[in-house]
């Protein structure tokens, strides 16, 4: 009787510490930049596969939508970390919301421009005079600059282009309401295929071949978040196990896309194009570590920079990365 009770005291012990350990797990909110898809695979597969419970933390991944601007939603308290793209939250910091840049698990740039070839448009300088479908809500900046690189005026024109604002659809092209529109080397690109328009009947123009790639989807805090040893720490934590489900979602692509499905309450999404997707983004992420690469950061600025009387930012950023966070990973 007595090896009974003692059991039972050693077994409701066990079960106070690992009630105590789960309470005691750091929480921490995740904005993405977009709604749940193979996009964001690695931060999905970290939760499924407990790697953010190794670290000590419960982490809220809160989808995005056409409607939802990451940087407002951290500025206005919503999110600890927000998945930006880098014009977008270069554009905001000096905007005056102080977003710094802590981890960068993209490497490449996914964005392209795809038209209809029997627009007879073979380069850029066939763009003149065309209608070109765009995304905004932040995501306009890239093809703003690459517009401005080329000298061809946005306002419409037989010498410049006519902007159709795209919705996150490929509609415009399929209705031929536009001759290109905006797409994503793991998404809407492949939307156009299976809506029966064949490779050999489009041009591509991957913004990475133009020389005008800029960094997607990067991790981004504001400046108060590194002023906390505590917080930095958490976040620390959470780079870490991010690129580990990013690692893991590189060696098991299905397993990964039927994570993110089991995550998409809409429902709306396929198995084949979410299988398809985590394929495409991790020849993006491309075995990164999440460390900022300079090189590509200055990259992306230049380009900003590049907008003639009308850039994307009028000036050299300060204090918009940091390797805090990554240092102590």
């Amino acid at each position: 009787m007595k090896a009974l009770k003692s059991l039972a005291l050693v077994s409701a012990m066990g079960a106070g510490l690992l009630s105590g350990a789960a309470q005691a797990a750091d929480e921490l909110t995740l904005q993405l930049k977009w709604v749940t898809q193979g996009q964001f695979a690695g931060y999905y597969v970290a939760k499924d596969k407990g790697f953010y419970e190794e670290e000590g933390l419960d982490v809220t991944i809160k989808p995005g939508g056409p409607d939802i601007a990451p940087p407002q939603v951290i500025a206005g308290g919503g999110a600890d970390v927000i998945i930006d793209w880098m014009p977008s939250a270069l554009a905001s910091r000096e905007k005056g919301v102080p977003l710094v840049n802590i981890a960068q698990p993209f490497k490449k740039s996914g964005m392209m421009l795809t038209c209809r070839k029997e627009t007879g448009i073979t380069g850029p300088d066939d763009f003149k005079g065309k209608t070109l479908g765009v995304w905004f809500f932040g995501n306009e900046y890239p093809f703003l600059s690459w517009m401005s690189q080329l000298g061809i005026p946005t306002e419409g024109g037989d010498d410049g282009v006519t902007v159709l604002k795209q919705g996150f659809n490929v509609d415009p092209l399929l209705q031929k309401q536009a001759d290109c529109i905006s797409t994503m080397t793991y998404n809407e690109y492949w939307q156009v295929i299976d809506a029966g328009i064949p490779a050999e009947d489009l041009v591509v123009f991957k913004y990475e071949d133009q020389g005008v790639a800029t960094l997607e989807d990067g991790l981004y805090v504001l400046e108060s978040s590194l002023e906390d040893e505590a917080m930095v720490d958490k976040l620390a934590r959470f780079v870490k196990a991010s690129m580990k489900g990013w690692a893991y979602a590189a060696e098991h692509p299905e397993e990964a896309a039927e994570i993110v499905l089991e995550n998409d309450a809409t429902g709306a999404q396929t198995e084949k194009h979410q299988i398809r997707m985590v394929g495409e983004i991790n020849k993006l992420v491309d075995g990164s570590d999440g460390k900022l690469d300079m090189d590509a950061y200055e990259r992306t600025v230049k380009s900003l920079l590049a907008g003639g009387s009308d850039p994307v930012i009028t000036k050299e950023p300060e204090g918009a990365t940091s390797t805090v966070v990554t240092d102590k990973m």
